[in-house]
């Protein structure tokens, strides 16, 4: 969704016009949940934790997906982002936007990936691509049900090797690839298994980057893309002090924390590693084959 509004908003206003449709999208997404019961209580407004570990409604909303499917809760499948997705996005305009976008959903009933690209990108497929199975039901597309496509490809890279002449890619981690710790609690153990699934496609197509960077011919056809692919990382460990609740926090304050942690950390990189793009990989590779 963010890669959609971003390529919409640049189509129409450049830099600036992607920041700006970027904003009004989570505002307005934000100003939707205002009266949601998924709230943080006084205590933790009082301590500034950005958590729902108390509230008796997240609580509530976690035990009852263990026990009914979203079938069950919601069974005319309603989303309010559908609607905020047609407001906020001009789906005309990512056809002639000059970025590529390539979006992955997991087809339901083959377990294979499905890449859309920027004419076939519509409200629903942006859904599909973030539709949790525990929470939404799976969104048709063509016959075909779909569900978030994380589960295959977090992202996927392969279209950005094949079908873009760049040779760097910056992969903006979100997810933590380690925590410290053992989880203990069933909810951290959930979580961590989540991040342990959403994290494999992306590790596996790395180690294959990783191996082709030290088998590869340079000068033999598709294996030279590959091996000439250059990999970067804007990543925080901030992301750890947050648990799994938190992604049910659309506190416009906290929404705003996030986006200023992005910049923080996106000026970091381009500190450090703004000259290495279009030389060198700053992503350590050979140590993605330590692990195969």
């Amino acid at each position: 969704m963010n890669a959609a509004v971003m390529a919409s908003g640049y189509a129409q206003g450049g830099a600036e016009g992607a920041r700006a449709a970027l904003e009004t999208f989570w505002k307005v997404v934000s100003d939707a949940a205002r009266y949601s019961p998924m709230r943080r209580g006084p205590l933790e407004i009082l301590t500034g934790r950005w958590t729902l570990e108390n509230s008796p409604f997240y609580m509530a909303g976690e035990l009852m997906s263990r026990i009914f499917s979203p079938y069950d809760l919601n069974p005319f499948g309603g989303n309010p982002l559908s609607e905020i997705l047609a407001e906020t996005v001009d789906f005309a305009s990512l056809i002639r936007s000059p970025i590529k976008l390539f979006i992955t959903a997991t087809n339901v009933r083959t377990g294979a990936g499905r890449v859309f690209r920027n004419a076939e990108i519509t409200p629903d497929v942006l859904l599909a691509s973030g539709c949790l199975p525990t929470l939404f039901q799976a969104v048709e597309i063509d016959g075909e049900s779909y569900w978030d496509g994380g589960y295959v490809g977090n992202p996927t890279i392969t279209p950005l090797v094949r079908e873009c002449q760049s040779q760097d890619t910056i992969l903006v981690q979100i997810n933590p690839i380690e925590r410290p710790g053992i989880p203990r609690s069933a909810r951290d153990i959930h979580n961590r298994l989540n991040e342990v699934a959403f994290n494999a496609p992306l590790l596996k197509e790395l180690r294959m980057i990783a191996l082709l960077h030290m088998v590869a011919d340079a000068g033999r056809g598709e294996g030279a893309l590959w091996s000439n692919m250059r990999i970067h990382r804007i990543a925080t460990d901030r992301v750890t002090e947050l648990d799994s609740t938190s992604k049910m926090i659309t506190e416009w304050p906290f929404l705003c924390g996030l986006r200023d942690e992005g910049r923080r950390t996106a000026q970091l990189f381009l500190d450090a590693h703004g000259a290495d793009l279009g030389k060198r990989s700053t992503l350590d590779l050979d140590a993605m084959l330590e692990t195969l």
